[in-house]
């Protein structure tokens, strides 16, 4: 929190300053995020010094949702920023987030990475990638549906597979196939595991470069974290492995977000949708290719050069709505098989 609190020059939210009509300001807006606290150290501080208001912000790295929901009209909340199409839906399911369509936003941030109704935007993108090793696999081309292939038996690692990134990943095949090819799928990708799913991104290459699996999946930003981090062992855990960008068959990569909503009581909303715009703007979205390794979700701002070496992205062009409407049907599809078990 320290850490949060010092790079980014705010104020935590606190009891005393952000109830009732305190927090009604017109120079503020209080921001609960949950995303890595360093990532938005440049971006708010040029905000602010854009537009004059003060950003004060409070870090958790969960149930930020909740809290909106259970603090009701008397929310402090003006933004709330997240990771995950998952909990962007959590966000509309408890009633949090207010309908604030922009035609800022909409000029900046391509459809299917927006709500219809424009209660959430994404804000920067990553794809889920399949780390291979450099010896073993010289594979260029994978597909999603591949990871299934019996080549691979006894030679894909993976995290849990209830994790949201790969209930997302899981939700995207029910949407791309349908609910009984992705439990065959699903089935088929078990059959292949070396070990047990476990650890996180950063251990599936760990693993591989310890030579226990071949390939597993992976975000691509854990690569940028781990070459250019200050651990050795994850700079030799990055040299090992071979970064590529999957397709679907018949489709794109599959990729998740970070993103933003409105929230519905916000008592500064007119500048909530300044910071969310703000956010969408070239010189923000580069802050979140060059600071955390993401991909911009604005057209025309370049990517990292270490993430760029990985291919050019073909995102697949399916609506991330419709990935997050799938995803309780995913889960449920995960423990069918006994995936993790």
């Amino acid at each position: 929190m320290r850490r949060f609190l010092d790079g980014l020059r705010v104020a935590a939210l606190g009891a005393a300053t952000l109830t009732g009509a305190s927090s009604v300001l017109a120079n503020e807006v209080n921001v609960y995020t949950n995303r890595e606290p360093g990532l938005y150290s440049a971006t708010l501080d040029e905000f602010t010094k854009a537009t004059g208001i003060k950003v004060n912000a409070i870090f958790s790295e969960q149930g930020l949702a909740e809290r909106i929901a259970a603090e009701g009209d008397k929310s402090p909340a003006d933004v709330l920023i997240t990771v995950d199409i998952g909990r962007l839906q959590q966000a509309l399911d408890l009633g949090v987030a207010a309908a604030s369509p922009s035609e800022v936003v909409a000029a900046a941030v391509p459809e299917n990475l927006r709500d219809p109704e424009g209660r959430w935007t994404a804000l920067s993108m990553r794809a889920r990638t399949i780390y291979v090793s450099k010896e073993r696999v010289p594979d260029a081309a994978l597909t999603y549906e591949g990871l299934a292939d019996p080549k691979w038996k006894g030679k894909v690692c993976t995290r849990s597979f209830q994790h949201p990134y790969n209930v997302a990943l899981t939700a995207a095949m029910v949407v791309k196939h349908g609910e009984q090819k992705t439990k065959a799928w699903l089935e088929g990708v078990k059959a292949n595991l070396a070990k047990k799913p476990s650890g996180g991104d950063r251990d599936v290459a760990k693993d591989i470069a310890a030579g226990v699996c071949d390939l597993g999946l992976g975000n691509s930003y854990y690569v940028g974290l781990m070459a250019n981090g200050k651990s050795d062992d994850q700079k030799k855990w990055a040299a090992a492995i071979r970064p590529v960008l999957p397709t679907f068959e018949g489709g794109g990569t599959h990729v998740n977000v970070s993103g933003a909503v409105v929230a519905k009581n916000a008592p500064n909303r007119e500048n909530a949708t300044k910071l969310i715009e703000y956010m969408t703007s070239a010189g923000a979205q580069q802050v979140f290719a060059d600071v955390n390794y993401e991909y911009p979700v604005r057209p025309g701002v370049p990517v990292n050069t270490l993430i760029a070496s990985f291919g050019p992205l073909k995102a697949d062009r399916m609506s991330l709505a419709d990935v997050a409407n799938a995803r309780k049907r995913a889960s449920e599809l995960v423990d069918e098989v006994g995936f993790d078990r």
